[in-house]
């Protein structure tokens, strides 16, 4: 029985979705149809809010701390006054002059050596910062103050403390990008990080001012 042969289909173009071949509406690493890769503005967006959630759930665990204290403090007979170690008083001012630095960095950001070079100190304050925490404990410590010794003392640790292992993370943040491809210009790491890092930082040296001005007003 003779069989019939089908014509053969005209060439054409096989039809991809739109923004890459993968069938979700995006190309990765930028591919498909010349499509820019990603939406830099609502990355950008992404980032920042959720570096400000972040930032709202530590208002919140110090906002908590706040009310204990002073609560604790109006209703306890044994509270007694606390001395702040003089050493709190450089960490602050050193605290506050990596904020410049750091906003200095941002403002070189596509100038690789002054940017490197001003990362790198706001990077050295902070760990400066942290020493002086240290020194300020070990200086209670050496008075006879110790974190069980009154309320007053069991909260200035807890403050200054909890605020230590935050900053600690944003000194690591720090760190991550001073060490990240020291052979590429400055730009390359992109604003959108360095921001972000930047408004985690301020927000730390912002809530350690309000900390020390709470310990030293409100003995």
């Amino acid at each position: 029985m003779a069989s019939t042969l089908a014509p053969p289909l005209p060439d054409r173009e096989i039809a991809t979705p739109k923004g890459g071949g993968n069938g979700r509406g995006f190309a990765p690493f930028g591919g498909g149809g010349g499509e820019p890769r990603g939406r830099p503005g609502r990355d950008d967006r992404r980032y920042y809010t959720g570096m400000m959630l972040g930032l709202g759930a530590v208002v919140m665990v110090f906002a908590a701390f706040t009310s204990a204290y002073v609560v604790r403090k109006g209703l306890s007979e044994d509270w007694l006054p606390t001395r702040i170690p003089p050493v709190l008083w450089i960490n602050t001012v050193v605290l506050l002059a990596s904020s410049v630095t750091l906003e200095k960095a941002k403002r070189a950001l596509e100038d690789a050596g002054r940017f490197r070079r001003w990362w790198w100190l706001t990077t050295g304050l902070g760990v400066v910062f942290l020493a002086g925490q240290i020194v300020a404990w070990r200086q209670l410590a050496a008075a006879g103050v110790y974190i069980y010794s009154n309320p007053s003392s069991s909260f200035l640790y807890l403050l200054t403390g909890t605020h230590g292992v935050h900053l600690l993370g944003g000194v690591a943040a720090l760190l991550y990008f001073a060490l990240k491809s020291p052979s590429e210009p400055s730009g390359t790491h992109g604003k959108t990080p360095v921001g972000v890092t930047a408004l985690y930082w301020h927000f730390m040296d912002g809530l350690w001012v309000y900390l020390f001005l709470l310990l030293l007003l409100w003995r």
